[in-house]
């Protein structure tokens, strides 16, 4: 690492929450509309692990997007999906789906579950910015095998849907917010290292295990601001649903195990610092244009790309 560089410390850390969404689909939600702006450009983060297929059978039947990217990771079980465009076939184990709605799109997205009724997945959504908001909707299937898996020298397995280790990239690129997403499992006893650009947003959310995520084992204090965070006295370290947001400065960070392992989802992008106008499916920059858009979806004239 090159000299006078400065490792980025957790600005907060906080649980996901129990929700329901779509047709009754029981989830986590990790961040959403009441955690706006800090994880600009990003919107939201559910977690929609089950092993009881009556918890997300019903799914998520039609309805629309505009505005936004939905990045769906499966790694586990398939997800049946089709749209206004045609499209059809299935998410499965390991896949990503990552769909850009832009000026409005329609569909469904049913989880199936495995041959044990279990469904593990995620979804994250990425705003898009004013200039490309009413863009033709696009979408980026990836499959399994088309996802590298690196392993570092500090001995972590990463998976890397997009962003750069060691030279190696992932297939998802030329996205306007410069994204990384990255699968990270790190052993017990271990410690990993990723720069990450400067000015981006960064999290990391636990999917499994515990670690520490940075070097110097930050205890917190209770935030004001919201009644889910942590109330952390001493240091200890994060499990499995936590969302760990870094402090904006900083040229990398720096996660480690004890006799725990850890794998988590890291992810930063580029904040678009603009004005944010949300509602259900829909984000908008301005309330004028959200009303449009939910005139058009009444109307029959939502579906406008070519």
């Amino acid at each position: 690492m090159e000299p006078n560089t400065h490792e980025r410390l957790i600005d907060r850390i906080w649980k996901s929450e129990p929700t329901i969404e779509g047709a009754g689909v029981h989830l986590k939600r990790a961040f959403g509309f009441h955690e706006l702006p800090l994880l600009d450009p990003f919107l939201l983060l559910d977690d929609f692990r089950s092993e009881n297929p009556a918890e997300y059978k019903a799914g998520f039947p039609w309805h629309p997007h505009r505005g936004i990217e939905t990045i769906t990771y499966v790694l586990d079980g398939d997800v049946e999906h089709g749209d206004s465009m045609g499209h059809k076939g299935d998410i499965s184990s390991g896949d990503v789906q990552w769909m850009t709605a832009g000026s409005g799109i329609i569909h469904q997205e049913m989880p199936k579950g495995n041959s044990k009724g279990q469904m593990l997945g995620f979804q994250l959504w990425a705003n898009l910015p004013a200039n490309m908001k009413m863009m033709d909707p696009r979408y980026r299937g990836i499959k399994k095998n088309e996802i590298p898996l690196v392993t570092t020298a500090d001995g972590a397995s990463v998976r890397i849907i997009c962003g750069e280790i060691n030279g190696t990239k992932g297939p998802v690129q030329d996205i306007v917010i410069e994204p990384e997403y990255m699968d990270v499992e790190l052993p017990a006893n271990k410690s990993f290292t990723h720069i990450v650009k400067p000015n981006h947003n960064v999290f990391a959310y636990v999917i499994d295990g515990e670690a520490y995520f940075d070097q110097q084992r930050t205890p917190f204090s209770h935030d004001a601001t919201g009644v889910n965070y942590f109330d952390m006295r001493s240091p200890c370290p994060c499990a499995n649903g936590s969302l760990v947001l870094y402090k904006k400065n900083g040229t990398h960070i720096t996660v480690t195990t004890d006799k725990h392992s850890v794998r988590f989802l890291l992810v930063s992008g580029k904040p678009l610092n603009e004005p944010i106008a949300w509602y259900g499916p829909i984000v908008m920059n301005t309330q004028e244009q959200l009303r449009e858009a939910f005139k058009e979806y009444k109307d029959g004239s939502f579906v406008q790309h070519r």
